[in-house]
């Protein structure tokens, strides 16, 4: 299961500034994986929240470093690993030896991702289930869970 934080969802904050809007998503979800919402945590999903597509923990920590933040680079790597555990974030293993990470939309789902500008498109829906039953049924297998993670190179990368 994937979830992320829909920061255009229908609930009204009133005149909260949109900056507390998303601290406020951001909480909401952290405590509804069971995961504490510390400064952090927070800081980190506030930057992931900033990206067009996805970020290294090398880019989150210079992105908190640049605004001022005084968190570790080990801090980053903790959060990032207890938000990808509760499915908070996605980990894309797109980049060799290193992984990406995205808050994505909740469900189940797949990617596109492109290897030139790292634009990452979701796929919903999984057309795939069938075949992995048959998959493997037929190598006595018990599945439980998959990731499809498709790169290439999007159309406007294929354009330039």
């Amino acid at each position: 299961m994937r979830m992320s934080i829909n920061l255009t969802n229908d609930v009204s904050y009133g005149s909260m500034p949109p900056r507390q809007h998303a601290e406020g998503a951001f909480v909401e979800r952290l405590l509804g994986t069971g995961v504490r919402p510390t400064k952090q945590r927070l800081l980190v999903l506030e930057t992931l929240a900033a990206e067009p597509h996805d970020a290294t923990a090398q880019e989150i920590h210079a992105r908190l470093r640049e605004r001022g933040e005084k968190v570790g680079l080990a801090t980053v790597y903790r959060a990032l690993a207890v938000l990808r555990e509760r499915d908070v974030v996605d980990e894309l293993a797109h980049r060799t030896g290193e992984s990406c990470y995205r808050l994505c939309s909740p469900g189940h789902h797949h990617h596109l991702v492109c290897s030139r500008c790292h634009r990452v498109e979701e796929l919903e829906g999984c057309e795939i289930d069938a075949w992995v039953k048959q998959a493997s049924k037929t190598h006595g297998f018990r599945p439980a869970s998959h990731t499809v993670e498709v790169v290439g190179l999007c159309a406007d990368c294929l354009a330039a």
